[in-house]
């Protein structure tokens, strides 16, 4: 089976939606004849050397878009000149006789980007698409200024009911794959031929149990990632404030625009000696960190995705996370405490309550954690997320996913 991947961003070397985008393409190649589409920043190393065994056709991501990462990454400024490029070569192809059994847009994730190959007369997949998930009404007072860009996000229901580009994407595309539920309620104006609920990331192995048995001393919290007020850290500070009376400490690994205000809070609230914020920590030492851990903490209340949920499950953590987005759907009621996002202080009151639940029962953090890491044995390694792409390959051309 050929497979035409759509992927503006691909790099195995970066993060985000770039490394996942690389995830697909390197576990796809393995089993299909797959024609990658992309672009390369300069100063790394391209897809096609990357992907040897792949078919790269790569363009130089125009110069100045890297300067400002985060509007980069929210906007993404090269995304029309790649449109372009990307569907004058699938025409051109198309036009000398080649063919293909599905074009597959893995990325952007969010659902503001009309497909190149929309209406070509290729079988289309779609997604996982997610994103557009607003802050609830309750929190965005303490969200502070918004830069104007990241304020365009409000465009994006407007977008999906009026422009014809991006509709006609959705609307002719075979299949789209939604990250969580709320894609196919904000999707809900148009006639989607099919939808598909998967995550859009996912863990390559889970390490071997981690034996938390005889642990003694304080339980120990753990929150990871960029530090952001939707990432929930100041709900998870505030809810240890309510906690004194148990032997707790909270470890806080990453940096970001808030964490000037979590560490006022921290010492606003006099718990400068039960929270520690670590940082920006390599890759390779935020795995020791969710082993000492006992219960992870993540209350990401617009979150489409949450791959680091899923990491911590895989170390046998139980996890607190918001009913909302990627992490809510992610996981099951046996390792999850999943919380309603209504308000700052709600939040905080229902976070407390759930990491007293586990740090007074070691049996029912152990019972949960246990829980966790079968659950992502299960459904959230990348071998499953590939079974079922190929399902779906194999469904929208009705050809069984092993022909080639």
């Amino acid at each position: 089976m050929k497979i035409l991947m759509i992927a503006p961003a691909c790099d195995g070397q970066d993060v985000g939606e770039s490394w996942v985008a690389f995830q697909w393409a390197s576990l796809v190649s393995q089993r299909f004849e797959l024609t990658l589409l992309t672009t390369y920043k300069r100063g790394h190393v391209p897809p096609s050397q990357q992907l040897p065994a792949v078919r790269v056709v790569e363009w130089s991501e125009p110069p100045l878009v890297d300067r400002v990462e985060r509007l980069n990454s929210l906007m993404q400024p090269a995304y029309a000149p790649f449109y372009v490029r990307a569907r004058r070569w699938i025409r051109a192809r198309l036009r000398d006789g080649e063919r293909f059994d599905v074009a597959h847009q893995a990325v952007p994730v969010a659902m503001r980007y009309p497909s190149p190959a929309r209406r070509l007369g290729v079988p289309l997949v779609m997604g996982p698409v997610g994103g557009s998930l607003e802050s609830p009404p309750g929190f965005v007072a303490e969200e502070g200024a918004t830069p104007w860009y990241q304020r365009l996000r409000a465009l994006d229901g407007w977008r999906i009911r009026h422009d014809a580009l991006l509709r006609s994407t959705y609307e002719s595309a075979e299949c789209v794959v939604g990250v969580a539920p709320y894609v196919q309620e904000f999707l809900a104006d148009l006639t989607l031929r099919r939808f598909e609920l998967m995550s859009e990331t996912a863990v390559h192995d889970v390490p071997p149990p981690v034996d938390r048995s005889g642990r003694t001393g304080p339980v120990r919290l753990l929150h990871v990632g960029r530090i952001v007020r939707t990432k929930g850290l100041r709900d998870v500070i505030r809810a240890m404030a309510a906690l004194r009376d148990l032997n707790l400490m909270l470890d806080v690994l990453g940096d970001g625009s808030d964490r000037a205000a979590c560490e006022e809070l921290v010492q606003e609230l006099g718990l400068t000696d039960r929270v520690t914020f670590h940082g920006a920590v390599p890759r390779v030492q935020v795995d020791a960190f969710y082993e000492r851990a006992d219960i992870f903490v993540f209350p990401s209340y617009r979150e489409p995705g949450g791959n680091v949920s899923l990491e911590a499950m895989g170390y046998g953590l139980p996890v607190v996370v918001c009913d909302r987005g990627g992490p809510g759907a992610n996981v099951a009621d046996s390792c999850a405490f999943r919380l309603p996002a209504v308000s700052p202080e709600q939040l905080a009151v229902d976070c407390a309550a759930a990491v007293r639940k586990l740090a007074e029962d070691r049996e029912l953090r152990l019972r949960m954690g246990a829980a966790a890491r079968e659950h992502v044995t299960a459904t959230h390694l990348w071998q499953h997320r590939l079974d079922r792409m190929s399902d779906l390959y194999a469904s929208v051309t009705g050809r069984p996913p092993s022909s080639s």
